[in-house]
């Protein structure tokens, strides 16, 4: 199963891109949803805050393996921040390097990036197809 949608630049594709997620992700454990909805979340804040364009996100799954692409228009590179505890912002890929089971950043040969990360649904047996 793979799904696409893409989201315009402005602050309330955050919270519609958290709604994408989940509801293409309908079936999935609790825990790992709680997850995904975060670092989604975080995905496209930073794609809204570090950008001036809109941006994709990309949902694919095969059995118990997520995938989840954010991609924007944009050049540079994200880099994983120390934040203080004071600090207003700065923790977004941290949380996704916590609760991924990898990410990274791929540069577009056109323009732009894409940042994605992977994790399994614990609660989905492996080799089941996903239920949509």
């Amino acid at each position: 199963m793979r799904d696409t949608r893409t989201f315009p630049h402005e602050p309330q594709s955050v919270p519609a891109a958290r709604r994408f997620a989940t509801s293409v992700l309908r079936g999935t454990s609790a825990d790992t949803l709680e997850a995904v909805e975060l670092m989604v979340s975080e995905l496209a804040t930073n794609c809204i805050r570090h950008t001036n364009s809109g941006f994709d996100l990309t949902i694919t799954r095969s059995g118990s393996d997520i995938r989840v692409e954010a991609t924007d228009q944009a050049g540079g590179v994200p880099t994983m921040r120390s934040p203080k505890p004071t600090d207003a912002s700065g923790r977004g890929l941290k949380i996704v390097d916590m609760l991924s089971a990898r990410w990274g950043v791929q540069s577009r040969a056109s323009a732009g990036k894409t940042v994605w990360f992977m994790i399994s649904d614990a609660g989905a047996p492996a080799g089941e197809p996903s239920r949509s």
